[in-house]
């Protein structure tokens, strides 16, 4: 945005309007350092104006802004004037001013300053902007809240509201004179009850910059605010400018504003259907910032909403709805669907933040989409070298964790080897650890970095000072190690020293297996017991390896079930998953990277992997049908019994 003083309209109708207790030579001009005139009140008039001084005030909330500054010409010899061609009507409506200088001056623009910094005048000896110091040390704004005295309601707010965010940004303190007199005309206004809920936002959010949230201002637009939703009052797009203001000013210890809130979370309901793109995404990082996880009605309307406009979102607009999803924890199978659909055409030009995002979302849900999947194993073919290296870890990790092997995957794994030998030094330990420990989900090995990770310059650069090894990380590289010896015989290179192993890859996240399901081992244990004659198994057992088994049986060497108290005798292990609903992807049944990875090395270690489906168990009406789907699972090679 340009460093220009912005006035709404309603400052610019006061300062067109003539009096006599307000001098001529003290108006305001529209000034903007790089436009020319283009409001249609102004076109071929001609701007004097004196040298100006640099400011940089940035525009609050207003529905109609034009650039505004004020000089005084009585001060300074006159000028050449100026004249300023038509522009078109939905041109910047800005103008430009100044002293005619050589052509070898050149104008530098102002610093770009976040919203509510104070004020600093930039050390510069080159032509600036006008000055807002003259309008705040004369008596110039006093003047125009006079004039405003004359106003509608509306227009009035927006004008005060207005002068006073030019304040706040001058750096006044809310106790100054002028200041205080501003917010006196602004409560005076509030008290009768007859603002729109727009001009309420305004007002709101400009004295939160100025006092926070204690302001006495800010209490009484809330509580018309509180009266304007409780009415029902509130169109769609206020409601979103209603969300934006309570995530600001918001206390959740007033019984009063959690009943509005309630009551606006009820409201927008009804409004969702009405509500744009960017309406969307604003309410969704409101309700992240006001921490509103409970409501879930909401969000599911929200999340369906997102799905239908999706294609009208900016892809900043789709990363801040996502990034608030996933953190709200909330999924809509329309929204996968609507991803699908519309993410693919714009993959190649768009954002890769936005292909990062959405395979953290996908992710984090759990979602494994073939479309979304081939699309982005595509593009990171085309164009990875144009993304960071946070952002080529999202990609490779979220199809290793959901366990997809792109079709593409032998061009993608070259492409991905290419930019681990170029840009090794970029990748935080941390990242490439998730990289590479993605890749032996996938059954690929990246052995030519082994030696590096499992370096002693390494794992010090993964530890931070003072600290231990993070638990997970060595849970990754325990996992590593296994692929290397099981999987990988002929590599001879250097191994994770044995004191740094984890000795159970059970964890409270879950990260490297996850636990049996309570529910369906009670619904297998009946017939199971059943087919073996009795309860010659145990459960939960860890192996040295440091994984899980659920449920563990043991065979002779004819093939006989082994009681507990003969496992010393044991030939043959027998291991079964009893692989519960948490085991897939949410959206497939298809098994989790870490499960696949899991099974895979039970088979190396000399187990034989008896995998029982939820999905195929609960299919079963009998305990008759279900035992003889446990002794096909089972025994397939054994002979066979009759029941």
């Amino acid at each position: 945005m340009k460093s220009i003083a912005c006035f709404s309209s309603s400052v610019r109708a006061a300062c067109q309007r003539p009096t006599a207790c307000f001098p001529l030579t003290r108006g305001l001009n529209l000034c903007s350092p790089v436009s020319r005139c283009s409001d249609t009140h102004f076109t071929l008039k001609t701007v004097v104006a004196q040298q100006p001084c640099a400011t940089c005030v940035r525009t609050f909330h207003s529905t109609q802004v034009i650039t505004a500054a004020v000089q005084q010409a009585s001060a300074a010899p006159l000028l050449a004037p100026v004249p300023i061609p038509e522009r078109a009507e939905d041109d910047l409506n800005v103008y430009q001013c100044g002293r005619r200088m050589p052509t070898k001056t050149a104008v530098r623009p102002a610093p770009h300053l976040s919203p509510y910094v104070p004020y600093t005048r930039p050390q510069s000896n080159a032509a600036a902007l006008v000055n807002i110091q003259t309008l705040i040390e004369g008596d110039a704004i006093p003047e125009l809240c006079s004039r405003l005295a004359d106003f509608p309601s509306k227009d009035r707010a927006d004008g005060l509201a207005t002068l006073l965010g030019a304040c706040v940004e001058s750096g006044l303190e809310a106790h100054s004179p002028l200041v205080l007199g501003l917010i006196n005309e602004c409560l005076e206004l509030l008290s009768r009850r007859d603002l729109r809920v727009a001009q309420l936002c305004h007002l709101g959010e400009v004295a939160y910059a100025l006092e926070g949230r204690q302001s006495v201002m800010v209490t009484e637009v809330l509580d018309s605010l509180c009266g304007a939703v409780k009415k029902d009052v509130v169109s769609p797009s206020e409601a979103a400018r209603v969300y934006s203001l309570l995530a600001l000013c918001h206390d959740p210890a007033s019984p009063r504003q959690r009943l509005m809130l309630s009551t606006l979370h009820r409201h927008t309901q009804r409004l969702v259907q009405r509500l744009k793109a960017n309406e969307v995404s604003n309410i969704l990082q409101s309700l992240l910032k006001l921490q509103q996880r409970q409501a879930i009605s909401l969000l599911l309307r929200l999340c369906h909403r997102a799905s239908q406009v999706l294609k009208a979102f900016s892809d900043d607009e789709v990363i801040q709805m996502l990034s608030a999803l996933m953190i709200l924890g909330h999924h809509d199978e329309k929204l996968l669907s609507a991803l699908e659909k519309h993410l693919l055409g714009r993959m190649a030009k768009c954002d890769p933040e936005l292909i990062g995002t959405v395979m953290e979302y996908c992710l984090q849900m759990k979602c494994r989409s073939e479309p979304i999947f081939e699309a982005v194993a595509e593009n990171f073919v085309c164009h990875a070298e144009s993304h960071t290296t946070l952002q080529i870890a999202k990609q490779i990790v979220a199809m290793g964790r959901l366990n997809y092997l792109p079709q593409c995957s032998n061009e993608m794994f070259t492409k991905l080897e290419s930019i681990l030998s170029t840009r090794y030094s970029q990748f935080q330990p941390r990242s490439l650890i998730e990289v590479l420990h993605a890749c032996i989900q996938l059954e690929r090995f990246p052995l030519n970095y082994m030696s590096r990770v499992f370096s002693p310059y390494f794992l010090q650069r993964l530890q931070a000072p003072g600290e231990p090894l993070d638990k997970n990380a060595l849970g990754q590289l325990t996992q590593l190690h296994l692929s290397s010896s099981l999987e990988c015989t002929y590599y001879w290179g250097p191994r994770l020293p044995h004191f740094l192993y984890v000795k159970r890859f059970s964890s409270v996240d879950h990260a490297f297996e996850t636990p049996m399901e309570s529910l369906l081992y009670k619904e297998v244990k009946g017939p199971l017991i059943e087919l073996l004659g009795g309860k010659f198994y145990s459960t939960r057992v860890f192996t040295h390896s440091g994984y899980t088994i659920d449920v563990e049986i043991c065979l002779d060497e004819k093939g006989y079930i082994l009681p507990l108290s003969e496992w010393d005798q044991t030939y043959r292990r027998v291991a079964l998953c009893l692989d519960g609903e948490k085991h897939f992807c949410s959206n497939t049944r298809h098994l989790l990277g870490k499960e696949a990875t899991k099974r895979r090395h039970l088979r190396r270690m000399g187990y034989e992997v008896v995998q029982i489906p939820y999905f195929e168990f609960e299919e079963l009406m009998t305990q008759k049908k279900q035992v003889q789907y446990l002794h096909k699972k089972i025994f397939p090679t054994v002979f066979k019994f009759i029941h």
